[in-house]
């Protein structure tokens, strides 16, 4: 009997790994102002949170895609500040401000004169904007309450506010939303970060430091005005992160399709979507590449680039490699950059060979070595060549419509 074409799996996860080696830095301390760090395979390494990383990427992206989202607690002073522009009398503006959270009849609450919010809100940057216009339509009902104790009570449309609050773009289609006050606000982020951490063994590095005062060089008493001792680490870092392309798919259908779901979408629409998942999806591989966390960068500049950097398109689950530095990199006459790219490629091809998975949707790789690291699937001539066919792989449907 014929045997039946195999099926090609659809893509469900992009999986990015990246090694990059960071010169004398401390891009991120922990409460004493030394370098975080994490203890792996019984040595201590030095570690970057995944808030860390996420932070500059989030920024890289929204600058990318031109959408801007802000994570904030004072929204209520945003509308305050916008509608006194407007010419508000200060008074009646602060009201509004706070009436914005107070018509929500939720538990959001209010705090600091009612100029903050308790929790931390992560809404699109036309949100502020977008409220006061709902103030302004109810200025005569705002105005009439002020000073009186009607003002503790809910004046402005529920509805209108939830559905401002429940607002989403790009940025938060991509790293989620957590906001259980709002019905239906929440989004689950598509992105995963995980924190990096170096493939090796590191220590801790102490840097005594002086300031000179310069207008007292001439006194009798000159010399150092201030003396202190900064921490710093070096080292090769493996980073991760994985991008769901279905939760992503989802989220970006809700924000520009149909919302009562009545309506199929449209060859167009599906093509728009298609379109759009592919722009976010190329800027968040761009940005988790291109981005460097930027405490002490002033005295430091590690702005280096990755040294590797291996994507997969799995159809099953994501992959984190963390596993193949289990045993720390022991440097050689190179230092730890060639041994790690090579403990990343016999590990992929080790775990791929193990989960039968090693005809991926598609594999490749992108670095500084000379020679393809064969388990990590087929060379690609620049990371932007090696972004664009993961994503071509992922959204075939744009990758067409390009053409």
């Amino acid at each position: 009997m014929p045997t039946a074409p195999a099926v090609t799996p659809a893509p469900r996860f992009l999986d990015l790994h990246v090694l990059q080696a960071l010169p004398y830095n401390n891009v991120n301390r922990d409460d004493l102002g030394s370098p975080k760090v994490l203890t792996f395979g019984g040595v201590t390494r030095t570690r970057v949170s995944s808030q860390a990383w996420k932070r500059p990427v989030r920024l890289a992206v929204e600058e990318s895609i031109g959408e801007k989202a802000l994570r904030t607690r004072r929204l209520p002073e945003q509308v305050f500040r916008e509608l006194a522009q407007r010419g508000w009398p200060e008074d009646l503006a602060a009201m509004a401000g706070a009436q914005v959270i107070r018509s929500t009849e939720t538990k959001l609450a209010l705090e600091k004169g009612d100029r903050t919010t308790a929790s931390l809100l992560f809404l699109p940057d036309s949100a502020a904007s977008a409220l006061a216009d709902i103030a302004e339509e109810h200025r005569d009902v705002l105005a009439k309450a002020l000073g009186k104790a009607a003002a503790a009570k809910p004046l402005l449309p529920k509805d209108a506010l939830h559905q401002i609050l429940r607002s989403r773009n790009g940025s938060i289609a991509l790293f989620g939303r957590m906001l259980a006050e709002i019905p239906g606000a929440g989004v689950d982020g598509a992105v995963q970060v995980a924190h990096a951490f170096t493939t090796h063994a590191t220590s801790v590095q102490a840097d005594f430091f002086t300031a000179v005062d310069d207008v007292n060089q001439w006194a009798e008493d000159a010399g150092s005005a201030h003396m202190n001792t900064g921490e710093f680490s070096t080292g090769v870092f493996y980073r991760y992160a994985t991008l769901d392309l279905r939760d992503l798919a989802s989220n970006v259908a809700a924000l520009t399709g149909p919302q009562d779901g009545t309506a199929p979408p449209t060859d167009a629409a599906y093509l728009r979507d298609a379109a759009t998942l592919r722009d976010l999806a190329t800027a968040f591989a761009t940005a988790f590449l291109g981005t460097v966390p930027g405490a002490k960068k002033t005295s430091t500049a590690p702005h280096t680039h990755p040294d590797l950097v291996y994507i997969a398109v799995r159809p099953d689950r994501p992959l984190s490699l963390a596993a193949a530095f289990e045993e720390p990199v022991r440097a050689r006459e190179h230092g730890w950059g060639l041994p790690s790219r090579q403990a990343l490629s016999e590990y992929a091809t080790r775990i791929n060979r193990l989960l039968g998975t090693t005809e991926l949707p598609y594999a490749a790789h992108a670095g500084l070595d000379d020679k393809p690291l064969t388990g990590l699937g087929a060379a690609a001539s620049s990371y932007p060549a090696l972004i664009a066919g993961a994503v071509d792989i992922a959204y075939p449907a744009a990758a067409a419509a390009n053409a």
